[in-house]
């Protein structure tokens, strides 16, 4: 964007170049049989100070409106009670968010928004607005209410740190791959710890199960405070923003020191009972890389609910969805359902058990939780759930000899 007094600079040096011949006539100035000078106007042009946060020219087009009301753009590097940090072309504010808290807890300021923050002068200085977000990571809130809780915005990456210090949970992977899919985000898995697995031919196993639950995302082995492997996920982070996420003791502000070249985020030791760690990083950071791009170190996360991420599920099981368009049925929930290619496909080894059981299970909690906030997906749950009671009762009826069991009628 334009500040006004950097317009106000670029409208004097003009005025004095259109007023001097040489400067209107390089080549004027050059002797002769020389090539001509270039104009002050041909030479190229400075990066916008937010560029390495990620500002481009789609966000100047959004932001004029606002710059002509004289507010400066920023993007938010951490988020506290009631304020946050903003690094603007000026540098770092500390800015208050009294005009931009919401009902809506999707809306509130979160770290890597894009905002509109009071010019100097203020105090105190105010964020007046926030611009759109182009990717969001979200998931539910440990609440009874059916709301969501942003984790980041404008993500470009998501990182999923799983620590090989204690036993993989591949659920817990498929899971945070849902919602880096659903969010927008190109997803990363990150075996950390990978010194503790000194024993190539069982490391390449594990990553192998990795990549099995985590199709069409790279899967890469790290050692962070040795430095092995932070090179290769350097390159691929390099550009754009990055969320780093994972539970306590995976490692992850050990990586994103690593990755910025500085220790900028405290670290401690896991517990040694059960590998876990103590909650280090207490608040959501944005941190500049040096070979580019910015890094969201975030807290470790007990609790991973899905939010709204039917599309996400699908991404990350895109097998089950394959061979579920084959069914007899075109709702049919893999269970007990004549025709049903699904369960064909377990039986003939092509599809692992568990991945079928993580599918039904990561379906069920998101129709849940959608359910609790859409009346008429509530209705079809519910009308699916009377529908299984009904077969329930009627295979119970069978088996003491009252009757003929009949499978309930697919929907």
């Amino acid at each position: 964007m334009t500040f006004p007094a950097s317009s106000a600079a670029s409208t004097s040096s003009s005025a004095s170049l259109s007023a001097s011949p040489v400067a209107a006539s390089p080549a004027a100035s050059s002797p002769a049989g020389s090539p001509p000078v270039p104009a002050a106007s041909d030479a190229p042009a400075a990066p916008h100070p937010l560029a390495a946060y990620g500002w481009d020219a789609d966000r100047e087009a959004e932001f004029a409106p606002h710059a002509a009301e004289g507010l400066l753009p920023g993007r938010v590097v951490r988020v506290d009670r009631g304020l946050c940090d903003v690094v603007t072309p000026h540098g770092t504010v500390r800015a208050d968010t009294e005009f931009v808290v919401p009902r809506d807890p999707m809306k509130v300021v979160c770290t890597g928004d894009w905002v509109a923050v009071d010019p100097e002068g203020r105090d105190p200085r105010y964020v007046r607005t926030l611009l759109s977000r182009r990717t969001a990571f979200v998931r539910s809130t440990s609440s009874k209410r059916s709301e969501g809780q942003i984790l980041a915005a404008n993500v470009d990456h998501a990182v999923i740190a799983m620590s090989l210090a204690v036993e993989l949970d591949l659920g817990r992977v498929e899971r945070f791959l849902a919602l880096a899919w659903e969010s927008g985000a190109q997803p990363v898995v990150v075996l950390t710890k990978a010194d503790l697995v000194p024993d190539p031919v069982a490391l390449s196993y594990l990553v192998e199960d990795v990549e099995a639950s985590a199709p069409g995302v790279p899967v890469l082995t790290v050692c962070a405070r040795d430095g092995v492997g932070v090179g290769e996920l350097a390159g691929l982070v390099h550009r754009g923003t990055s969320v780093l996420l994972g539970a306590s003791g995976a490692g992850k502000s050990t990586l994103a020191n690593a990755l910025v070249g500085a220790d900028v985020m405290g670290v401690q030791a896991t517990r040694d009972m059960d590998g876990k760690g103590r909650h280090t990083t207490t608040t959501r950071n944005l941190l500049p890389l040096p070979g580019g791009g910015v890094l969201i170190d975030t807290p470790g996360l007990r609790g991973v609910g899905l939010y709204d991420a039917g599309t996400g599920v699908g991404q990350v099981f895109a097998e089950i969805e394959e061979f579920a368009r084959d069914c007899r049925f075109h709702d049919c929930a893999h269970e007990a359902e004549p025709g049903c290619a699904v369960r064909a496909a377990v039986d003939d080894g092509e599809l692992p058990q568990r991945r079928l059981e993580s599918y039904r299970k990561l379906v069920r909690e998101n129709q849940w939780i959608v359910a609790k906030s859409d009346a008429r997906m509530r209705a079809d749950v519910r009308q699916d759930w009377k529908r299984k009671q009904a077969a329930g009762r009627a295979a119970g009826e069978a088996k003491r000899g009252r009757g003929p069991w009949r499978p309930a009628p697919p929907r």
